[in-house]
């Protein structure tokens, strides 16, 4: 795969940098590397290998899945600029 001028400049407006048009090809190179690493990774034989969390052999700390309302309303709705009969107050945005 490889990266033209137009698809380096759409991908520099999805992400809001402002890069100028002199400065596009070196952007498309600089893509079009680090997509070359990436497919080194493809060369990498993962066979048998397994998933892991971490780079440290550990399990996961374990807790009993519980359905519960976590009984922080109160504390919850103290953050809340406005807060009624429970709720979230927001205003009315559409008529």
């Amino acid at each position: 795969m490889s990266i033209d001028l137009e698809t380096a400049a759409k991908v520099a407006k999805l992400a809001r940098i402002a890069v100028p048009q002199d400065a596009l090809p070196a952007l498309a190179n600089e893509f079009n590397t680090i997509l070359g690493f990436i497919e080194q990774l493809n060369e990498v034989d993962v066979e048998g290998v397994e998933p892991m969390t971490s780079v440290t052999p550990m399990r996961l700390k374990r807790r009993e899945d519980v359905v519960s309302d976590g009984n922080q309303q109160a504390a919850v709705l103290s953050n809340a600029p406005d807060a009624r009969e429970g709720f979230f107050a927001v205003p009315k945005v559409v008529e």
